[in-house]
């Protein structure tokens, strides 16, 4: 993990998100009801999966009133769509591997197009378990330039988490085991040290380094991915920033 910047990532995303704040939206209250149906509950406390969509939803600020209803239409006697978890994995331009974490409703639509989005971006799917052995599930929390670095590294130590790296450019991460995300939120949050993204993703345990031309070409592969509604996360271990 150390060494990788994710910071131009964040900023890249957050970019992103502004402008298409309807459609973040959308995805997150897709991830909120199959959290609700898949823990048979609508109740956070009781929910480890619905209290980290719900972190995410507020993350973007979304106004409440929307949660509370992504959770009530989930409750609902009818039940509502039925969304499936599916994820697809493969190799993208230059050799890079992807992961691609999906809700649908219908896995005879969403397969064929993203296989569709890889096979045009230059890579192509491959069976499951190809790729995923190459990535590990973590907590990840990146600061801004200009975060107390000591600030961030004691609450870090003493919530346990597993590594903290600083980069050239200043800003901070920090990893943790998943069981240990939600103790660090709330230290982070208590302790008024502002952090600009934190969500439980999957990471590389090595990266691999592109050319100009695929690094472009992965990064329309990534925004196309991202357009799906289906789509929920991309998982690169791509080295550039320009991600």
């Amino acid at each position: 993990m150390s060494g990788h910047n994710k910071w131009s990532s964040i900023k890249h995303k957050k970019g992103k998100n502004d402008a298409q704040r309807g459609k973040i939206f959308t995805k997150i209250i897709r991830e909120i009801q199959s959290s609700v149906r898949s823990g048979n509950s609508g109740d956070p406390e009781s929910n480890a999966r619905l209290r980290l969509a719900i972190a995410k939803a507020k993350d973007a600020n979304m106004p409440a009133d929307n949660i509370k209803k992504a959770i009530q239409k989930a409750l609902g006697a009818d039940g509502g769509v039925i969304l499936e978890e599916v994820n697809y994995e493969g190799y993208g331009p230059g050799g890079v591997a992807i992961m691609v974490d999906c809700l649908t409703d219908n896995k005879n639509r969403t397969l064929p197009v993203i296989r569709n989005i890889i096979g045009k971006g230059g890579g192509n799917l491959g069976s499951l378990g190809s790729v995923s052995y190459l990535f590990k599930q973590n907590g990840q929390f990146i600061f801004a330039p200009g975060t107390d670095e000591n600030k961030v590294m004691e609450i870090a130590i003493d919530a346990g988490a597993e590594d903290v790296n600083t980069n050239d450019d200043g800003s901070i991460e920090v990893y943790c085991e998943p069981n240990q995300f939600e103790g660090l939120r709330e230290a982070f949050e208590k302790a008024a040290v502002k952090f600009e993204n934190a969500e439980v993703t999957m990471t590389p345990a090595t990266y691999v380094s592109l050319d100009p031309e695929n690094s472009e070409k992965l990064q329309k592969m990534i925004d196309s991915l991202e357009e799906e509604d289906d789509v929920q996360n991309v998982y690169t271990n791509v080295e550039s920033n320009d991600q």
